[in-house]
């Protein structure tokens, strides 16, 4: 084989790679299915056709079409693509957002619930909306002017307080110099003199409070060795008369035992009280009608009138 046939193999084995390649892409893009979606924003800054649509930080589709809404041109409808078996649902919010820092705007759409119920395709994508750069930049002139405002009185109150500062370093000047150190020096000179004055004073009265001290201990000790010695009888006659309550309670259970026993006895005695106290009284009443019958049994009889 000449080399002009090697070559001529090798350029149409190139163009037939080249070609199943280009098959394959071409395949490959015709097989993923694209659903469509739309939202609504008030402000789409940045967005256009082919702009990134975003499902939770994934790159799912692409933004189809971006114009004022027929019913309401106060708000721009979105319209976008995304792949097949994106699980876009009812708690799903789409919004402006960015790829990165550095690139362009995108349309983010959060993950929203796995409860939720699934969008069905052509369904709207609830939406919320995106501060604008105007508001940013209306924001932060707001911020900055607040921050001058409180600048100018940082500004004041920090020259209040320099010069209370520059009015308590002069009072410690005062304060700190040789008129009032001389003074400080004489007072403490006075205190040494009157504690060399006043020491053995001093001495003596510790001395004296030391003997105070130990005395004091001398008495607690008596004291306790007294109460040690009285305690001990103290605890014996209250021995004797805790055994004495013991006896005592015994005989009166022994008293109660006896009088339940002879109970009966007790009611036939008042009985046979009461009915002596009842013949008593018959007897008493009978002499004084018939006082005679203590010496005669009948009555005499009645004396006769002399003729």
């Amino acid at each position: 084989m000449t080399t002009e046939a090697k070559v001529g193999a090798f350029v149409l084995g190139c163009f037939s790679v080249l070609a199943f390649t280009l098959i394959y892409l071409i395949n490959a893009q015709l097989g993923v299915h694209a659903i469509p979606y739309r939202t609504y924003l008030r402000y789409a800054g940045g967005l256009e056709p082919g702009t990134t649509v975003l499902f939770g930080g994934i790159d799912v589709g692409k933004v189809t079409a971006v114009r004022p809404a027929a019913a309401d041109p106060t708000r721009i409808e979105i319209l976008l693509e995304v792949k097949e078996h994106t699980p876009l649902n009812e708690k799903s919010v789409a919004k402006l957002g960015l790829v990165s820092v550095m690139s362009g705007a995108a349309l983010s759409i959060t993950t929203g619930s796995n409860d939720a119920k699934r969008l069905v395709p052509g369904s709207t994508i609830p939406s919320q909306e995106a501060a604008s750069l105007d508001e940013i930049t209306g924001k932060m002139a707001v911020v900055a002017d607040n921050a001058n405002g409180l600048i100018t009185e940082a500004r004041g109150e920090l020259q209040g307080i320099s010069e209370d500062a520059r009015t308590v370093l002069a009072n410690l000047n005062s304060v700190t110099g040789p008129p009032n150190q001389r003074k400080i020096r004489d007072l403490l000179d006075n205190v040494d003199a009157m504690l060399a004055t006043e020491r053995p004073k001093i001495d003596r009265l510790t001395d004296q409070l030391n003997t105070l001290s130990q005395h004091a201990d001398e008495t607690i000790q008596n004291v306790n060795g007294a109460v040690s010695d009285v305690r001990e009888p103290v605890r014996k006659d209250l021995a004797e008369l805790q055994d004495t309550l013991l006896q005592t309670k015994r005989l009166l259970a022994d008293m109660q035992v006896l009088v339940k026993a002879n109970d009966y006895k007790i009611d036939d005695t008042i009985e046979n009280l009461r009915t002596a106290t009842e013949n008593l009284d018959d007897l008493t009443e009978s002499v004084k009608q018939r006082p005679w019958s203590l010496i005669r049994i009948k009555q005499p009889e009645d004396r006769k009138v002399p003729k």
